[in-house]
């Protein structure tokens, strides 16, 4: 071969430099760091420590189980210790738990089955430790009818009890998304389920006026709810409160919240941020360059704020975990964040929030508008059309998206996900009226509730028609204007001293109404309100402001409600 010929070929790469890899946890992060370092580096020596029996399972997937949705409890085991061999040449140790991490000298503590400690050494290390339920010191804690659920035996132990002793009324202590979900598995068995929250509403990060919606449209024969109230203790067949009552109880499910591991992280002097968890920067990697942390117990950055937050869902635990699977491995990657992007369903509906709500935002220090849209979720006239509620969380004067809320029956989570979506671009309110997304009649309409919610989030940031929201207004002086049908008027009343013109009647009728005084009008969900608000100024009424939500995000923020005199 000529020297020409040689310099032509490319360079043959060196061989990678083999490396040892550790990864504390299972489950979603380090199940998925752990694969996604095999994938960059076949050479690396890679083992997991799972303290639990299964290296990884589908937690989330634990009270669909419960409730006899997924009938084979083996679906739930993602993988096991044999499969990670033969596939990804990981060495999976369940059983084996954690003491201590020696940064100085590279290597983990590990206590084995046998109750023998031993020393592991790393050149990266990757904790995926996640968080435990919050379990408070109270009296009764420990009975036998008191259960928390993290893991497959936490499963196991509450399938036994409702076979074995057949309970009839539950009491589920949190309504975040947890607690719904056993609240529904529970009634699917056959319970009675009461949801007990410390909060006003159930799903505290939602806004009130959404939650207001969903608990009205669940069944109240087979749940109930009962708000700010604090447990004070559990006893063989009832619930204790802090006002001295108590409710009978065969059956306490423990969903209180969940609190990051980070007591390893801590004694070793890594960093914790301002949310109490790991503080990590994009590549995942801790204040110690050769540790990484991912999932529960990691600190990362907002999407929409840029402010440190913890975000404790399975997705962003697997983005992470292969991020810093993939950099413990010798990769160059980066985590921009997460939205917090959550979903659930209870019983015939389905709530979901992505990015900020409006106290997030307020706490943020935002100046924003938010607009509440009631649409179907496909084409009115193709049967089976339900409500959609969107509630849009939008920036003064730029219209750009900072969060959003949806709810209903069927189609909640493809718009939730494309506003998820359109957040993460940084697109306006104004992208959503002219966003292209599929229609046809069983499956959309010809403007989506995405373009409709887009519509009036728009009609408010260019200031069309001046309009107010509920959330921060009560009837005052203004003369305020009922514009829906007569029935409605009948069957919902109406707000406190409003008056009554039909929209259809509103241009005959305009000599009635006062051209010296605000005029504020409502329909039952914003759209007449808005037509009305048009004519009116159309008609010369300089002073004219459109109810956003109408009379029923009006009614859901507290707004005082009459009859028809």
């Amino acid at each position: 071969m000529s020297a020409v010929t040689a310099e032509l070929l490319p360079a043959l790469p060196s061989p990678p430099k083999i490396r040892h890899i550790l990864v504390v946890g299972g489950v979603a992060g380090g199940a998925s760091a752990a694969a996604k370092a095999r994938r960059v580096n076949e050479h690396a020596e890679i083992h997991v420590f799972e303290r639990g029996p299964y290296i990884s399972f589908a937690n989330c997937g634990l009270p669909y189980h419960i409730a006899g949705e997924i009938k084979d409890r083996s679906e739930l085991i993602v993988m096991t210790p044999e499969r990670f061999m033969s596939r990804s040449k990981v060495h999976a140790h369940v059983g084996h738990e954690v003491l201590a991490i020696d940064r100085a000298r590279k290597v983990l503590v590990v206590r084995g089955p046998d109750g023998i400690s031993r020393e592991e050494g790393y050149d990266k290390l990757i904790l995926s430790q996640g968080a435990r339920p919050f379990v408070p010191a109270l009296p009764g804690v420990d009975l036998p009818h008191v259960f928390t659920l993290r893991d497959l035996p936490d499963m196991d132990r509450i399938n036994a009890a409702l076979a074995e002793h057949k309970p009839k009324r539950a009491v589920v202590i949190g309504g975040g998304f947890i607690g719904l979900e056993m609240a529904e598995a529970l009634i699917h068995r056959g319970l009675h389920v009461t949801v007990v929250e410390k909060n006003p509403h159930i799903l505290p990060l939602m806004d009130p006026d959404m939650v207001y919606f969903l608990q009205g449209a669940l069944p109240a024969t087979q749940l109930a709810f009962r708000f700010n109230a604090t447990t004070t203790a559990f006893t063989p067949d009832s619930v204790q409160f802090s006002d001295g009552s108590e409710m009978p109880a065969d059956f306490v499910l423990v969903s209180a919240g969940v609190r990051a591991e980070v007591e390893l992280a801590k004694a070793a002097g890594l960093e914790l941020g301002p949310t109490g968890g790991v503080r990590t920067n994009g590549r995942m990697e801790t204040s110690d360059p050769d540790i990484y942390a991912v999932g529960d117990a990691a600190e990362t950055i907002h999407v929409v704020t840029g402010a440190r937050t913890r975000i404790a869902l399975a997705g962003p635990a697997n983005r992470q975990g292969r991020i810093a699977g993939a950099n413990a491995a010798g990769g160059h990657f980066n985590y921009p964040g997460a939205l917090g992007t959550s979903i659930v369903r209870i019983l015939n509906m389905t709530a979901g929030f992505t990015g900020l709500s409006t106290k997030q935002a307020k706490a943020a220090g935002y100046t924003f508008f938010s607009s509440l849209t009631r649409d179907f979720s496909h084409a009115h006239y193709y049967p089976g059309a339900s409500p959609v509620w969107i509630k849009v969380i939008a920036e003064e004067g730029t219209g750009r998206l900072l969060g959003a809320q949806v709810l209903g029956e069927k189609g909640v989570d493809k718009r939730l996900d494309v506003l998820a979506t359109a957040i993460t671009a940084k697109m306006s309110v104004f992208d959503l009226e002219t966003i292209d997304l599929a229609y046809a009649p069983p499956f959309g309409s010809a403007n989506d509730p995405v373009n409709t919610a887009g519509f009036v989030a728009g009609h408010i940031a260019r200031g069309d028609v001046s309009s107010l929201s509920s959330e921060h207004w009560h009837p005052g002086e203004e003369f305020l204007l009922d514009v829906r049908d007569k029935q409605e008027l009948l069957s919902w009343g109406k707000l406190q001293g409003a008056i009554h013109i039909p929209l259809n009647e509103i241009r005959t009728r305009a000599h009635e109404l006062p051209r010296n005084r605000r005029l504020v009008t409502y329909c039952q969900k914003g759209q007449r309100g808005y037509f009305a608000a048009c004519t009116l100024q159309g008609l010369g009424f300089e002073n004219v402001f459109n109810l956003r939500g109408g009379f029923l995000q009006a009614q859901a923020n507290g707004v005082e409600v009459q009859g028809v005199q």
